[in-house]
């Protein structure tokens, strides 16, 4: 069974939840992946799935393209549950394994190294993403209407009546938190709102749950901040901005993709500013670019355009360099998605 259009719902809905449920009760040791450069959505509901399938007895063990977060490890009821990939116990445990699980990406590019290792595996998507150009192949379980692949995860678990515990609660409450910027973006619809509540009452402590996720940060995020601020450029148009993180300083000081969380959100705070974007360099000298918008702004549109994809309100891309000609091309595509506004 695979999605068309993508969208599940009504009784189409409820038999794909179904069928996931019934892959999931049929294995005995699970792989779960997720995106390169897992965020609170990715990592959240990858520890909440784990959770729940260990409650009901199968091994379920992550294992991603790249590490897991530190920023998010504290939702780790134990580290041991995610393998570090390239390592022979992460190609044993897939060689092992039953069934695989993708979460919060549908695409083959965004799994990396992962590919390869889940190759001969059946496998069940769940993501809120529009569908790409390069599809995983499997059960496909996907809402673009959803404001975060925990929401997706959460439902999941409520067809299938438990079990809960607290680990699996906090774990998709940051899911939902960090998709949904704190509940700020415009993904934040009444659904979210009763997820979160669920959550709450299941025993997610909002209050302890937001410093982790935006409260913890180390000072060199800062440092970095105060100098990819000297970057800020408003277009003259007054309707897009941008900021550029400078290789010289995100090397110097160690930094982590992790410290670069809400950067791109300064420009999208400008006033008029319709859409944002945060350039960075790569390890490999490509120029990773995210994109930001306000409605009625698509950056969906020009992140496929460009070879990469996301939400019609938040998506990136990778573009080869240098970095000013980047930032020219991009620039200038995105001049002419807002002149089509």
């Amino acid at each position: 069974m695979t999605a068309g259009r993508g969208e599940a719902g009504g009784t189409d809905r409820g038999a794909r939840l179904d069928r996931v449920l019934e892959l999931l009760a049929g294995a005995q040791s699970v792989v779960i992946t997720t995106h390169a450069n897992a965020d609170g959505d990715g990592a959240g509901s990858e520890v909440a799935l784990a959770a729940f399938l260990r409650a009901r007895g199968v091994e379920a063990w992550i294992v991603n393209p790249t590490p897991f977060p530190d920023s998010f490890a504290f939702l780790l009821p134990d580290p041991a549950w995610t393998i570090p990939t390239p390592s022979e116990e992460a190609s044993r445990r897939c060689r092992e394994a039953d069934l695989a699980v993708v979460l919060d990406t549908a695409e083959v590019p965004r799994i990396g190294r992962v590919k390869g290792l889940i190759r001969d595996l059946p496998k069940v998507v769940v993501d809120h993403h529009p569908p790409g150009r390069r599809a995983i192949e499997g059960v496909i379980f996907r809402d673009t209407t959803a404001c975060a692949t925990g929401a997706l995860v959460f439902e999941l678990i409520e067809r299938a009546g438990g079990p809960w515990n607290e680990d699996i609660a906090r774990a998709l409450y940051i899911a939902v938190l960090t998709d949904t910027g704190g509940f700020r973006f415009s993904n934040t619809n009444p659904a979210c709102l009763g997820v979160a509540a669920r959550l709450v009452e299941l025993g997610a402590r909002p209050e302890e749950l937001y410093r982790a996720a935006y409260g913890s940060f180390r000072p060199r995020r800062f440092e970095l901040l105060r100098e990819s601020l000297a970057t800020l450029t408003v277009h003259e148009s007054g309707r897009l901005a941008w900021i550029v993180v400078p290789k010289d300083a995100y090397d110097r000081l160690g930094a982590t993709v992790e410290d670069l969380e809400g950067f791109v959100d300064v420009p999208r705070d400008v006033a008029g500013v319709e859409v944002a974007m945060l350039f960075r360099t790569t390890a490999d000298g490509r120029i990773k670019v995210s994109l930001r918008s306000v409605a009625p702004a698509d950056v969906n549109v020009i992140a496929v355009e460009l070879g990469g994809g996301g939400h019609v309100r938040a998506a990136a891309a990778v573009v080869k360099g240098p970095l000013g000609d980047a930032v020219e091309r991009v620039v200038r595509r995105v001049e002419e998605g807002l002149g089509a506004c």
